[in-house]
């Protein structure tokens, strides 16, 4: 039994005994996975004929077909971003699990809806708005051990970029077979369909498709009554019992366990510390001396994030391929399924290796510096209307999947970790709320302005426009506070809400009165000891 480890717990025995917390996670993340298929997917299948046919745009514009295409995928982002923010004071009130059940029951209407589209693209507006009220994941966090707390809280950027990828190949494998029919799209989009289908009737996969859209959502939804409600939750109301048979649950232990039963002590001391701490608290106090420069970093870490371009890739890299000379749809879903695996491993190797010894502001910093080299994408400008992508063409493809590497080390998923850092306790809802919303909002925008910026900025001058700010955001990264290894009381004097002087003078205060406090203490058990040996 090692100092390090009193328990005696290898790393081996601690992953079986967090087990279930995995499964929690895995459970829970499907929702996220769902997302990140959902975004896609549309993205891809926005592209082909069969869908431009079914919704009657083909003969339409370019800007006008742009519009079309770019509502379509961005409105998922306004229903998610409604959702975010009903999310929390629902769950607060309903339960986590319960919330999660409900999220799942709203993306299972919406997907049915978009499935069973049929030449109406308000239908498909209508589906992508309800399935992104939908979207939503349980606090895993709050289960998990401080020993895999960070690796499980990561599997939601690695779950994103799975969901995505899988989106991406599953639209190329169908582009390649079922060229010109309607489910080459369909099929992505109701994503369990079998190909067998094609043998059906017309009338039966009409009928067969939204309902099979369901079909992930509808396993999650079954799953979820076979996980337990957060702990944390139930003692937030007070049924502490409850609390303690679910951790133990979750930790594969009796409830007699000391680790259980401290565990839940401290989780029982943090909430009453954090109501403690938020008794009072005023929105009036985000303009107070070192607040405003932490809600104001909170406010552009979002914004350089999503102007980054990688959402721009990531939700509509066929159509940026083609705007490269990547022709033809196949040749462009295979490259964009390419990218998603990139993408895939790097963030897994970033999650699982890096993400606890790299620097927060250095991180931000070099990925900015990196991701800044797409200004040489014009360097040599390809021809787009050739019948085979050129050799610059393919320089530009293979420097796309370069731009993603920095983003998964850096922009990706430092800005989430940093926010939840700076903020004291009494103003972390209101911090976090500020992020969250600023991350949803420009990723609509961004989402939305894409195809037409592809149009107005061609041959790789899109890409001018993400290195300038990628070149602004790696300033700004250098520029932060460096938060790594800073305890949550110093993050004060490191924004300047208190002088280091202040802070040292409030500690010398505090250890005097705890010291006195101690000799009066000390002095009262002394004259008490005399009084009873004099009787």
């Amino acid at each position: 039994m090692s100092a390090a480890d009193p328990h005696g717990d290898s790393k081996q025995n601690t992953m079986v005994q967090n087990s279930r917390v995995y499964v929690l996670a895995i459970v829970a993340y499907l929702g996220i996975f769902l997302f990140g298929y959902d975004t896609g997917v549309a993205g891809g299948v926005v592209g082909l004929k069969s869908f431009t046919d079914s919704f009657g745009y083909t003969n339409q514009s370019k800007h006008e077909i742009a519009n079309i295409q770019s509502w379509i995928v961005s409105i998922l982002m306004l229903g998610a971003f409604a959702g975010a923010v009903g999310a929390a004071p629902i769950c607060q009130a309903i339960g986590r699990k319960k919330g999660l059940m409900g999220g799942v029951i709203v993306f299972i209407i919406g997907s049915a809806i978009q499935t069973g589209a049929t030449h109406s693209v308000g239908q498909m507006y209508a589906g992508r708005f309800i399935g992104g009220l939908g979207v939503g994941s349980m606090s895993i966090a709050e289960m998990s051990p401080k020993e895999v707390r960070g690796r499980i809280t990561g599997l939601f950027q690695i779950t994103v970029a799975i969901g995505v990828a899988i989106s991406y190949w599953i639209t190329y494998g169908f582009q390649v077979h079922h060229a010109g029919k309607t489910i080459q799209w369909r099929f992505p989009i109701a994503f369990q369909l079998s190909t067998s289908t094609r043998t059906f009737p017309h009338t039966v996969r009409s009928i067969a498709n939204p309902i099979v859209a369901t079909v992930p959502a509808a396993v999650m939804l079954v799953l979820l009554f076979f996980i337990v409600e957060s702990p944390r939750w139930l003692i937030y109301k007070g049924r502490h019992e409850e609390a303690l048979v679910n951790m133990a649950w979750a930790r594969k232990r009796s409830i007699n366990d000391t680790r259980v039963i401290e565990e839940i002590e401290e989780i029982t001391a943090a909430i009453k510390e954090e109501r403690d701490a938020t008794e009072g608290a005023s929105i009036k106090e985000v303009w107070a001396k070192g607040n405003r420069k932490r809600f104001g970093i909170a406010f552009m870490m979002f914004f350089f994030q999503q102007w980054s371009g990688q959402n721009s890739i990531s939700y509509y890299s066929p159509l940026i391929f083609k705007s490269i000379g990547i022709t033809g749809t196949s040749t462009g879903l295979l490259a964009s399924g390419i990218y998603g695996l990139v993408k895939i491993v790097v963030t897994t190797l970033f999650i699982l290796v890096g993400i606890e010894k790299v620097g927060r502001s250095k991180a931000l910093g070099t990925g900015s510096m990196g991701m800044s080299i797409g200004a040489i994408y014009y360097t040599h400008v390809p021809n787009v209307a050739a019948t085979s992508p050129a050799p610059a063409s393919i320089a530009m493809a293979a420097m796309i999947y370069c731009f993603v590497i920095p983003y998964c080390w850096s922009w990706g998923p430092v800005p989430w970790v940093y926010c939840a850092e700076i903020f004291p306790m009494r103003l972390r809802p209101y911090g976090m709320g500020v992020a969250s919303s600023t991350q949803w909002i420009f990723n609509f925008c961004i989402t939305k302005i894409t195809p037409t910026l592809v149009l107005n900025l061609p041959n790789g001058r899109l890409f001018f426009l993400f290195a300038a700010m990628n070149v602004a955001s790696g300033c700004f990264g250098f520029w932060l506070p460096e938060t790594a290894g800073v305890s949550i009381e110093e993050m004060d004097v490191l924004f300047g809400a208190v002088t280091r002087e202040e802070r040292d003078k409030y500690l010398a205060e505090q250890l005097e009165r705890r010291q006195a406090q101690m000799q009066s203490m000390d002095t009262d058990m002394k004259e008490e000891t005399r009084h009873m040996s004099q009787v």
